[in-house]
């Protein structure tokens, strides 16, 4: 063989496009950023998650193997038991009691019965999400308008 058509190894083991998840992520991403990528996990679960795997700082999720991805995907759906209850993003779950850590379209789910939840037994936070209104005690005089806004006509002289 010609030394063109050769590739370097590591070429060849580099994966331009990793699915992490049921998420394509960018293979030039370290695995801290790609893994933020997924909705559910922010930085500081990323960050956890890199130091409790041992995978150096700077290591793209392209040059990682099939079995450390799968790896990573379990420590994933284990978070509940391998960080603490104060980094998890669904403590004291309504139906089972337990700290739980969502991620992807159950994270979603959750929120949305939430949502319902509160609208049915008509919370104060739960009349405003069916009104269309700010939840969070934010200022409405000037905020959240619908439409276009009209200002002040000027009087013909």
């Amino acid at each position: 063989m010609s030394k063109e058509k050769q590739k370097p190894v590591k070429e060849q083991e580099f994966r331009h496009l990793v699915r992490v998840l049921g998420v394509i992520v960018d293979g030039k991403l370290s695995v801290e950023r790609a893994l933020m990528k997924i909705k559910g996990i922010g930085p500081q679960i990323s960050h956890a998650l890199e130091h409790v795997l041992g995978i150096s700082v700077g290591t793209k999720v392209g040059s990682l193997k099939e079995e450390e991805v799968t790896e990573l995907e379990e420590m994933i759906g284990k978070l509940n038991k391998t960080l603490p209850s104060w980094m998890l993003n669904r403590q004291k779950d309504l139906e089972t009691g337990d700290n739980l850590h969502l991620i992807t379209s159950e994270l979603d789910m959750s929120v949305r019965e939430d949502i319902n939840r509160m609208k049915k037994i008509k919370s104060y936070k739960g009349v405003r999400h069916s009104i269309g209104q700010p939840v969070r005690g934010q200022r409405t005089r000037s905020s959240f308008r619908k439409g276009a806004t009209l200002g002040v006509s000027r009087k013909k002289a």
